[in-house]
């Protein structure tokens, strides 16, 4: 095996948030790494390689041992349930799962529908509140459900809450609060556990 060690990270806010945080680790990570459009990036001098990938995919690529390590939200490890061990919260990208619609407006009684991108997570919660609800995937613009009349309630991802109100729903309930996490995979921890345990421990350090 590889003394390299493999980080799968997410594109988007949390890879920024998650460099600053592998920078004050003193991690020493080239300035143009920030800006590569490249999907595989080798850090020589670290003895690391970055595969970028969409967030909900970190999880995936992290289970099938193609990454050792990665980076991933909490969203997405509650909603993918992948066999990996999740070593460290690093309280970075904080948001919050929730439930929206339309504001003032009650659920079908006959046959209520939610909208969501995390269809796990969303029928977990409504079977908890005891509601048998009709979940509707979708892969982005959830907002668009009620608004449509598609669904009478979305489960997704609040930041601020500004795309919620710029789109003119109400938030109802608050399911979960998220961040992001460093997640391992199982035979990589048995492999290269000095540099993963290496690299929680500076994370750590910071977080």
């Amino acid at each position: 095996m590889s003394n390299i060690l493999t980080i799968a990270m997410p594109k988007g806010r949390i890879f920024e948030e998650a460099v600053e945080l592998l920078r004050k680790a003193d991690y020493k990570l080239p300035p143009e790494f920030d800006d590569s459009r490249k999907l595989i990036i080798d850090v020589a001098e670290e003895g690391l390689r970055f595969i970028l990938a969409k967030p909900m995919d970190v999880a995936t690529y992290v289970e099938h041992g193609v990454a050792d390590v990665g980076i991933a939200g909490k969203d997405v490890l509650l909603e993918e349930e992948r066999d990996v061990y999740e070593l460290l919260d690093l309280k970075i990208s904080h948001c919050y799962l929730a439930v929206a619609g339309l504001p003032d407006t009650k659920m079908n009684e006959v046959a209520p529908r939610v909208a969501t991108k995390y269809p796990n997570v969303a029928e977990a919660y409504f079977r908890e509140q005891g509601e048998q609800v009709e979940i509707i995937k979708l892969n982005g613009s959830i907002e668009l459900a009620p608004i449509i009349g598609l669904s009478d309630r979305i489960v997704d991802i609040v930041s601020t809450g500004r795309t919620l109100k710029e789109n003119g729903l109400s938030e109802y309930e608050r399911i979960i609060n998220v961040t992001s996490r460093f997640i391992v995979n199982p035979v990589s921890y048995r492999m290269k556990d000095k540099q993963i345990d290496e690299m929680v421990t500076r994370l750590s350090e910071v977080v």
